[in-house]
């Protein structure tokens, strides 16, 4: 059981370079697959290098050359696959710790530019104000077309408390809006949770760590004693959430459902990349059942009424768990479509220190739903509020990134379809807010940036939302 779970325990579904989350398992070459090199595209690169040694206007260094070419490799395969120097790799590998240095920024390559995936709940970037779907175009004064993603990040990073200035073109702006962001190192706190009334539990994940699902049982436990009883509903926050470590995810997705269950199964071209990851502790706790974070839970916790929230900055790992528990129809899906990742990457060490992280497989639902370039779809669709949120800018998705994985499923209405979702707009103001005290408020700030929309709170429109749905469940329980 140890060994199997070191195969995939490092598995990592993170949105993007900039998702620093680590994942180490090795990949086994299929070696059926296996064809003569092409002598003839091995020539031409050798012209190529040949020639740039040569003739190109300033000499570089072989060095350079060889590492740009295996980018360029990479980053023509997918959004996903990435070269990763040393320093890349190691940061990599500190982002699942939930400690790293940085701006907080999930981000991406798109058409030379760098967008970001989703900024990161209580960093530098989410209080600053930087939305999901913004397009960076330059770091203080230095153009970012032309760099490769390894290139931004490391211009991002830097030591805490310097500032960077960024300039970013952002949907519903006439201007190109400039930012400055103060560097920091990056704690993370994976699990927030609170009480929100007696009887009603809000649990929030903004990313799947090491130790997320040890974090849940111990806040569900919290919760639990104070409560003093079983919960009326439970709502499940996975909103700009990008994702995370896999057995994390499988770990979440156990904590709900009954031992044993299917999760999530993964399909690629070796052995390895295929995987059935099921409810049970050896496919999320390293030390095997008797480390088992979830042997001591209570019982009612698999059957209490449950809403969860995502929206297109839900990705990854996120996707893994509301599709899981969506399919074992054990929660209700609310907010807004998701960002559509349904692959698996592989970080595969080098010998000199560097890694290449490699889209390895593509992962499926329980009923074998393919979630790349679609997403999960909710079961009752509630549009953000009014008030400003981090996913209030462009509707980035996978499917509008360049060189995206095709979804498997495409062209076919599986019997496993979620249903078209009802909608449910936002009203004027957000539920349980006073517009009249909003613009009391609004007058009294001193800066024009909205500040960022606190997750649970009476502003939040979608949370309000699901709060009522479950209210309502347990009135009809009651009849």
């Amino acid at each position: 059981m140890h060994s199997k779970f070191n195969k995939f325990g490092l598995i990592t579904v993170s949105v993007a370079m900039g998702v620093m989350l680590s994942l180490t398992y090795s990949a086994i070459a299929d070696k059926e697959t296996k064809s003569e090199l092409p002598l003839d595209d091995l020539r031409a690169f050798a012209e190529v290098f040949g020639k740039i040694k040569s003739d190109y206007v300033e000499p570089v260094e072989d060095k350079k050359l060889i590492s740009e070419a295996i980018n360029g490799m990479l980053s023509g395969l997918d959004p996903h696959s990435a070269y990763l120097d040393a320093d890349a790799f190691k940061d990599l590998q500190a982002g699942t710790q939930g400690e790293f240095g940085g701006l907080g920024i999930e981000v991406g390559m798109e058409d030379g530019f760098v967008k970001v995936v989703s900024p990161i709940e209580d960093t530098p970037a989410y209080k600053a104000g930087i939305k999901s779907g913004d397009l960076i175009v330059k770091l203080d004064d230095t153009p970012v077309k032309g760099m490769t993603l390894n290139d931004a990040v490391k211009r991002m990073r830097g030591k805490p408390n310097t500032p960077i200035t960024l300039t970013i073109l952002r949907k519903g702006e006439a201007k190109p809006v400039i930012v400055t962001v103060t560097r920091a190192i990056i704690k993370t706190q994976s699990v927030k949770y609170k009480l929100t009334e007696p009887g009603y539990a809000y649990v929030r994940i903004t990313q799947f760590q090491e130790h997320t699902g040890e974090d849940l049982a111990k806040a569900l436990k919290t919760m639990h004693d104070e409560n003093k009883g079983p919960f009326k509903g439970l709502i499940l926050d996975l909103r700009n959430n990008p994702g995370g470590l896999l057995n994390a995810a499988v770990g979440v997705s156990a904590a709900f459902i009954p031992k044993g269950e299917l999760v999530v199964y993964t399909e690629g071209r070796t052995e390895d990349a295929k995987m059935r990851l099921t409810a049970n502790p050896e496919n999320y706790v390293r030390g095997g059942v008797r480390d088992d974070y979830l042997k001591d839970e209570f019982a009612d916790i698999k059957t209490v009424p449950m809403a969860i929230l995502v929206n297109g900055g839900s990705a990854s790992a996120s996707e893994i768990v509301a599709g899981a528990l969506q399919d074992h129809q054990r929660a209700i899906i609310m907010g807004t479509q998701s960002f559509g990742k349904g692959s698996v990457q592989t970080i595969l060490p080098m010998n000199n220190g560097t890694a290449i992280k490699l889209t390895t497989a593509r992962y499926f639902t329980p009923k074998g739903r393919s979630i790349q370039a679609k997403g999960i779809v909710p079961d009752i669709t509630v549009e953000e509020g009014t008030v400003s949120t981090a996913d209030s800018g462009i509707n980035l998705r996978e499917a509008d990134l360049t060189h995206h994985l095709t979804n498997p499923k495409d062209g076919e209405v599986p019997a496993t379809e979620a249903p078209p979702a009802p909608a449910i707009a936002p009203a004027t103001a957000p539920a349980g807010s006073d517009s009249k005290e909003k613009s009391k408020d609004d007058k009294d700030k001193s800066s024009d940036k909205p500040a960022p929309l606190e997750p649970g709170s009476k502003s939040d429109y979608q949370f309000n939302q699901a709060l009522n749905l479950l209210k309502g469940l347990q009135i009809l329980q009651h009849k």
